[in-house]
């Protein structure tokens, strides 16, 4: 069974067609990457999955664990265990990070770390960081590891993850991929993570790669060739080969 299954999903935003019959799954265990031009909707199936209701779904289904959630809430979707990464982390101003990061453990402000805990803190080098207002002056790593750190707290069982090597640095993203790919093997949790540069696939053992474009899913195979592929071809010319097969059947 798919942790997460999305099937022939159509969305439109403002009246305009964005994803137009997108079908994936992702099993315990996957990482799947998902690769695409500026404005082909990567956001937008992110924002879908987790029910925001900018997203109109016209017709499809998002099943979580077999059971169907396209009409669920945000709330809902998130007890389920499905958790996001945005692009942009923003600032919370009156908020320690200490104080959010055991919210999301479920803790009170007078509990402590546990040692497992502390120990992730310092791996996202955010040990200087806890007493800080959140992301509040935070460089874009820092921002980007205080994030992720806060959706490993919350431990989901699907990580859907917007561009979560943009505007870091190498060694930020070798912190940030590394958790990532430990979380997954140690928790059976999935994830797909949509990027543009592709360097996290060096530090991600991830199983699929795929194109978002005209609406459309492309190319289930191996990431790193789809990359090469996109690098040398561009989007276009790195899905003709589906497009052809697509033709003769």
């Amino acid at each position: 069974m798919y942790l997460l299954e999305v099937a022939d999903l159509k969305v439109k935003v403002e009246n305009r067609i964005i994803l137009d019959g997108v079908s994936f799954g992702l099993k315990s265990g996957e990482i799947h990457i998902l690769f695409g031009p500026n404005g082909s909707g990567k956001t937008t199936l992110i924002g879908t999955i987790i029910g925001l209701p900018t997203y109109e779904v016209v017709s499809g289904r998002i099943l979580f664990m077999g059971e169907d959630i396209t009409g669920k809430s945000v709330d809902e979707r998130a007890k389920f265990g499905i958790g996001v990464g945005f692009q942009n982390p923003p600032e919370i101003a009156g908020v320690k990070l200490g104080d959010l990061l055991k919210f999301c453990l479920g803790k009170s402000l007078e509990d402590e770390f546990s040692e497992e805990e502390m120990r992730l803190i310092e791996a996202f080098r955010l040990k200087d960081f806890l007493k800080r207002e959140t992301h509040v002056g935070f460089s874009g790593g820092e921002r980007k590891r205080s994030e992720i750190l806060q959706l490993l707290f919350l431990k989901p069982k699907v990580l859907l993850l917007d561009e979560p090597d943009s505007g870091v640095d190498v060694e930020s993203l070798k912190i940030i991929a590394g958790e990532i790919q430990r979380y997954i093997e140690s928790s059976g949790a999935s994830a797909l993570i949509i990027t543009h540069k592709g360097d996290i696939l060096e530090y991600v053992n991830a199983k699929y790669g795929c194109v978002l474009l005209n609406g459309k899913i492309h190319c289930f195979t191996d990431p790193k060739h789809v990359y090469e592929d996109i690098k040398r071809e561009g989007y276009e010319g790195c899905i003709k080969c589906q497009v052809k097969s697509e033709e003769k059947w």
